[in-house]
């Protein structure tokens, strides 16, 4: 039975250890493809003459090498992302002295949260990494939570104007006006956790690769506003359209199928209200 904070709706504290589990994977995995980019670097440098004589499944190996750390490194950012999340919903949910001192209480508890607790104790120079790659999103169009209640989540495609390292905050232009009487372009300043980069539109393999039946975030076509979605079909290829089932969509009774560019499509982010 996993343990929660702040009654039903409060964050679950396995899933927050859980995704702790999942980023000090990636940081591993992260290490062992380095170790061999290296590898293929000090055999390059060492052996001038391997240069001329290099062949094409060196390179594709190499490449692959690459793709792969970029995979990773993109993965570390969502993970860290959605643990940024569920801490904010922690530090939200207003847990008492009481209440945290109950959870501590018990001696077996307290020795397995304290054990995998330590896992999310990433490097500093990891945490430098995330805030060089959110500071490269300037100019790019990320997904983004701009408005959260008790009800639900609103999330649209917002431009990144700017990121501040010293506070964390990105700072970003709704560039659709709403429908309001105002009508204008909307600046916000959001936290890290609200924000999701998409999946670069010249690059299929940036994406994740979404099964069928899994539950995602996606732009609704003719719109910049993100809903919840399930994939109909399963892809063939990354460059593909995912073909998705919108939550809430009902049209004569079953839910229409509709196409949806990968490079619109992320992950669903924890504890989603809709």
């Amino acid at each position: 039975m996993s343990s929660s904070v702040g009654g039903g709706g409060g964050v679950d504290i396995a899933s927050l250890l859980e995704k702790a589990k999942e980023l000090d994977q990636l940081k591993k995995e992260q290490e062992e493809v380095l170790v061999e980019i290296n590898k293929h670097h000090k055999k390059v440098l060492t052996t001038p003459e391997f240069a001329d004589k290099t062949s094409d499944a060196f390179l594709l190996k190499l490449r692959g090498l690459y793709a792969r750390a970029k995979e990773l490194s993109e993965s570390e950012i969502s993970a860290s992302t959605a643990l940024i999340g569920l801490l904010d919903g922690l530090l939200q949910s207003g847990t008492s002295a009481p209440q945290r001192k109950k959870i501590e209480v018990g001696d077996p508890k307290k020795k397995r949260i304290k054990s995998d607790t330590d896992t999310a104790r990433f490097s500093a120079a990891s945490m430098r990494n995330q805030l060089e790659q959110a500071a490269n999103l300037k100019g790019e169009q990320v997904a983004a939570r701009v408005k959260s209640d008790d009800e639900k989540d609103e999330w649209f495609v917002v431009k990144v104007i700017h990121f501040d390292k010293e506070t964390k905050e990105y700072e970003v232009l709704d560039e659709e006006p709403g429908d309001d009487e105002e009508s204008i372009q909307r600046k916000y300043k959001l936290p890290m956790s609200c924000i999701i980069p998409f999946p670069k539109k010249g690059d299929p393999s940036s994406a994740p690769d979404f099964g069928q039946g899994r539950q995602v975030l996606a732009v609704y076509p003719g719109t910049t506003a993100l809903y919840r979605a399930t994939v109909a079909s399963h892809h063939k290829r990354k460059s593909d359209d995912y073909i998705l089932e919108f939550d809430d969509d009902e049209e004569d009774g079953s839910l229409p199928q509709r196409a949806v560019p990968f490079y619109r499509v992320v992950a669903l982010p924890e504890g989603h209200r809709q």
